[in-house]
């Protein structure tokens, strides 16, 4: 046998590396089974104090590490990823905290900018699990509820961050602000993307009734960085959040935005004025004019961390950081020959972003939708919102629960589109056949739009093979 021939391990060793890993996919199904086990995370539990105790009991773990904090309606996990891959870039150590996820749980924890492993969840959910049943114990002791799904996620983030630790985290909002789980940081940077009617049920009916719910998160002495507000009450309810505390705000158009885009392969050539100085010249792999203002958005984030907005990022590592950004399930192609695109819009806002996205980006002859839609949205403004940009729509249902029913919206699809164009698939994977049959017809130029919800997206990444986030 030579010397420099590779030695194989030991059958034992390779036997214990195979049962351990076992063992850990084991642990973690019945982790997640029980944290979902919970209420979830779109029936908010409007209290602080659940997530509070537990970080008190804990020693206060999300206090030994800086944060940047973003709401707003949508756009938010875009931004989160520039922001956090920028400063990655830079050479900080980054965690990131997402939601909702795609296909694991584990993509809502990352590290680096990939998600955390099995190993490294399960040993900061075991640092959490007994105060999260003292906790649990003091509410029902008090008539409350149990914590919730998503309580119990922020707490298991907030644990593994601080304990790497990582130099920074960059925290996107679950739902609101004022009363979301993350709101127990004191960020010295918040962001707050553009804010439109969502989750009407506990946010409120008007851009400025939601703004007051994503304002809690201006903390006192912090910078504040807000996209552009279509709703002119809902900014006015940011600036005066901002003058109460003692924060500064900026704005984008005001004192930050983009200066110049164009389309390129693969995503957009941008300029963007930033709140220190210009950054020309800039490749960012993202579709859509809403992608180059979370840019926008992201760039003004860092350089208020990094300088208090009065320093200049280094260019080239600002180009580095944008041209490395990833955003799965966004105007993502995720398969050729029909060209599927699939995208997590799941609201009007949503909707219009991703029209003028694909009518900024794509050049279809003939574009087909597969669109499912979960019961509590309003399908029939995110139809109409579509219905230019989509030749022939195929509607179905997701795998969610919550799904709203095939049956259902292709009623509501032939209000839109007409008995013609509208095509009712009971089952997604058939409607994503059927839609790629249509499409074909289109020759090259045909593509397939998977759209409506995150689960929507996600179900169709699965289908396709594509499962990297």
């Amino acid at each position: 046998m030579r010397e420099d021939a590779g030695v194989s391990p030991a059958p034992d060793a390779a036997q214990r590396d195979a049962a351990h890993a076992l063992e850990v996919r084991k642990r973690m199904r019945e982790v997640e089974e029980s944290i979902l086990a919970r209420a979830p995370e779109h029936d908010l539990q409007p209290s602080l104090d659940r997530i509070r105790s537990v970080m008190e009991l804990m020693g206060e773990p999300q206090r030994t590490f800086p944060v940047i904090h973003v709401t707003g309606t949508n756009g938010k996990t875009s931004t989160a990823r520039i922001i956090e891959s920028v400063l990655r870039e830079m050479g900080l150590k980054t965690g990131r905290f997402t939601s909702p996820h795609l296909h694991s749980m584990l993509e809502r924890i990352a590290v680096g900018g990939r998600p955390v492993d099995a190993e490294r969840f399960l040993a900061a959910y075991d640092d959490v699990a007994p105060f999260v049943g003292i906790v649990d114990a003091r509410s029902a002791a008090e008539g409350g509820p149990r914590m919730t799904y998503f309580e119990v996620l922020v707490a298991v983030a907030y644990a593994c961050f601080a304990d790497l630790p990582v130099d920074v985290a960059v925290v996107e909002v679950g739902m609101g602000g004022r009363w979301d789980a993350t709101n127990v940081v004191d960020a010295p940077v918040s962001v707050i993307t553009p804010i439109d009617v969502d989750h009407q049920r506990f946010l409120g009916d008007t851009p400025a009734d939601i703004a007051q719910e994503k304002s809690g998160i201006i903390k006192a002495d912090a910078i504040t960085v807000s996209g552009i507000q279509p709703d002119r009450d809902a900014a006015e309810v940011l600036i005066d959040r901002a003058a109460e505390v003692g924060a500064r705000i900026v704005f984008e158009g005001n004192d930050f935005g983009v200066s110049g885009q164009d389309v390129a392969v693969g995503g957009q050539q941008l300029s963007l004025r930033g709140l220190a100085t210009d950054y020309p010249d800039l490749f960012l792999p993202l579709h859509g004019s809403h992608q180059a203002q979370n840019a926008a958005v992201a760039v003004a984030a860092v350089e208020a961390f990094v300088g208090g907005g009065e320093q200049a990022l280094d260019i080239e590592v600002l180009r580095a950081g944008l041209a490395a950004v990833e955003s799965p399930g966004r105007l993502e192609v995720v398969r050729r020959s029909p060209t599927v695109l699939v995208d997590a819009a799941h609201n009007p806002a949503g909707a219009r972003a991703l029209r003028t996205g694909i009518e900024e980006a794509f050049t279809f002859v003939k574009l087909v939708g597969v669109v499912a839609v979960m019961k509590d949205k309003d399908a029939a403004e995110m139809l109409e919102t579509l219905e230019p940009v989509l030749d022939e729509v195929v509607v179905t249902r997701n795998s969610s629960p919550r799904s709203m029913s095939a049956r259902e919206l292709g009623e509501i699809a032939r209000e839109v589109f007409g008995e013609n164009r509208v095509t009712v698939v009971a089952d997604l994977p058939d409607a994503l056949d059927q839609a790629a049959g249509l499409a074909d017809d289109g020759g090259v130029g045909g593509g397939v739009l998977a759209t409506g919800s995150v689960v929507t997206a996600a179900d169709v990444r699965m289908l396709l093979g594509t499962t990297d986030v």
